[in-house]
This record gives C-alpha cells, sequence and structure tokens, in this order.
C-alpha cells in the first residue's frame, strides 16, 4: 500500500494511477496525517457505457430496406 498527503497525491497522480492500473496497488490518500481515501483498481471490469449491451436484442418484423408506399409516407413532406 502506497500512502500519499493530498498535496503529494494531486502532484503524482498520473504516477499512482498507473501503480493502481500496472501493479494492482492501493494507494491511501490522507489529510492531516489521517486517511480519508483509498484509490484502488475496480473488483470488475467496468462496461463502457457506450458499447453494446449482450442482453439487447432487436427483432425486426419488416424489410428495413423496403422502399415505403405513398399511403406509409407521412402527410408534411408530401406538400
Amino acid at each position: 500500500m502506497i500512502t500519499v498527503n493530498t498535496h503529494e497525491a494531486k502532484t503524482r497522480l498520473s504516477a499512482l494511477l498507473k501503480a493502481v492500473e500496472e501493479q494492482n496497488e492501493v494507494v491511501c490518500i490522507c489529510r492531516n496525517g489521517k486517511p480519508v481515501a483509498e484509490l484502488k483498481a475496480p473488483a470488475k471490469p467496468v462496461r463502457d457505457p457506450l458499447g453494446t449491451d449482450p442482453t439487447l436484442k432487436v427483432v425486426l418484423h419488416y424489410d428495413a430496406t423496403e422502399p415505403l408506399t405513398d399511403e406509409e409516407w407521412p402527410a408534411w413532406p408530401r406538400r
């Protein structure tokens, strides 16, 4: 475990993150000699919020490439 004060944590944040990421270190951040926070790797991998959801399934009950008929077009573009 690495123990640092808040000023040192701000100054060396990139190096501390690298130690957590590559060496699975735990960083204890202290204020006035008392622990206030821990910096450690997440217990499970973080899912990409913009990635695909493996549980999501989309089923189309029509041919999405088939052109629309005149009746299917909304009225506003036909003015």
